[in-house]
């Protein structure tokens, strides 16, 4: 079975006695370790695509199974309980809690996990501070570092929890040229040693280069698959 199935997904959204169709009839399949693009222009369904991934959102329509669980079913606790357990995210507006540090954001999804010593968590938020260069702003709050060190520390958030899947919205929009290859690399090494699949929705050159499957959305609907094998890293 794949890490995700879609099957004839749709999304309305109604404001008044208007209806947008967000998603008409998306139907796919993820395999486990894969780095995937949804690429597109704005309000082409790429965001709305990985809120329904990541069970922010449900269809309106459609099957969808994740993890072998079928999502649609799940109340809201168990959904988050769900997206906690399984899914890492990146936020393009980063998402961090201005009133913890940068160590206690990336340690706050670990809090949730109950079966963690306190020693396991520690090691895995000061590991990620060195892999995404942040460990010298540790201790420094969201409104004390800059877009790009908030990015960095929202990345590192989405990791540490070990997820199967990261979905990411424009990860690397505020980063500079060799701290989102950094970034790339460290999520090359997370598919490698434990698993973790990426989805990306993005336009950035450097993440759908990196890609082994590029799926291009237009008025909510898939018009264009691309699968490659990227070069060898």
């Amino acid at each position: 079975m794949s890490l995700i199935e879609l099957e004839n997904i749709t999304k309305v959204y109604h404001a008044g006695e208007i209806s947008v169709n967000a998603l008409k009839g998306i139907s796919l399949k993820i395999e486990k370790k894969s780095f995937v693009s949804f690429i597109g222009p704005s309000g082409s369904g790429k965001s709305t695509l990985l809120n329904l991934i990541g069970i922010l959102d449900k269809p309106t329509n459609g099957k969808m199974i994740v993890n072998g669980t079928d999502v649609r079913t799940l109340d809201r606790t168990a959904a988050a309980r769900f997206r906690g357990k399984t899914i890492g995210f990146v936020f393009q507006n980063f998402n961090l809690i201005p009133v913890l540090t940068v160590y206690e954001n990336i340690e706050y999804p670990l809090l949730m996990l109950e079966h963690l010593h306190s020693n396991e968590r520690r090691n895995r938020v000061l590991r990620l501070l060195e892999k995404v260069g942040m460990t010298d702003q540790r201790d420094k709050y969201p409104n004390q570092i800059s877009g790009g060190q908030k990015q960095r520390v929202a990345v590192a958030r989405a990791l540490v929890t070990n997820p199967q899947i990261v979905l990411a919205d424009e990860p690397t929009a505020n980063l500079d040229h060799a701290t989102a290859f950094k970034i790339i690399t460290i999520m090359h090494e997370m598919t490698s040693d434990i698993g973790t699949t990426f989805i990306f929705s993005t336009h950035d050159s450097k993440i759908v280069g990196e890609a082994e499957v590029i799926h291009t959305l237009e008025d909510g609907a898939i018009v264009k698959t691309d699968t490659r094998k990227v070069h060898d890293r």
